[in-house]
């Protein structure tokens, strides 16, 4: 079986359940490229190959018409449809992307409280460094303030260090979601 009718079965398979005219014109359309590819000297494989993944394409498309739906009949058997279009698009993604957010996330949130615990610590212990009455602390007053300084100074950097890689990930992730998801910007043309 040659690239092309195994992309084109697969992106069938993938679109089972929708209308059949609507099954129709995408597979005429894909149809048309392999046509066009084929005219400019292109191999069916390198055309399969430049399409993507045609399950993945199914998925989008499955979400776009339960949007284009949902935007001309507005009724919950049509939200039921742009929803349920859009959760097998990001199913896969979330069990991916999912648990190392999370661990990101966590580890993030750890350093901060590190921070915080850090910069209070020696915030509390600075007045005490200044009267040389630091609980086991050899060393004159002037040392015990470096040192109090130094861990409120170190502890807030870490925290600011935390907030802007906490910045730089959701900039990442909102970047992600565009071009990940651009299927939506293009349903929604407003």
């Amino acid at each position: 079986m040659n690239s092309r009718q195994m992309f084109l079965d697969q992106l069938r398979a993938g679109l089972k359940g929708l209308p059949r005219s609507v099954v129709e014109d995408i597979l005429a359309e894909y149809t048309a490229h392999f046509d066009e590819g084929r005219a400019a000297g292109r191999s069916e494989s390198d055309i399969a190959a430049a399409l993507g993944n045609p399950a993945r394409l199914a998925r989008e498309v499955r979400a776009e018409t339960g949007i284009r739906r949902w935007e001309d009949e507005r009724n919950l058997s049509n939200a039921l449809g742009a929803i349920i279009g859009i959760l097998g698009l990001v199913a896969l993604d979330l069990l991916v992307v999912w648990p190392v957010l999370l661990t990101i996330a966590s580890v993030d949130l750890a350093f901060f409280v590190v921070g915080i615990c850090v910069c209070l610590a020696g915030s509390l212990l600075l007045p005490l460094a200044l009267i040389n009455m630091i609980p086991g602390f050899e060393g004159d007053w002037f040392q015990g303030v470096l040192i109090t300084l130094g861990m409120a100074s170190g502890g807030a950097s870490l925290m600011a260090l935390c907030a802007l890689f906490t910045i730089g990930s959701i900039n990442l992730l909102v970047r992600y979601g565009r071009a990940h998801f651009r299927l939506l910007a293009r349903a929604n043309p407003s």
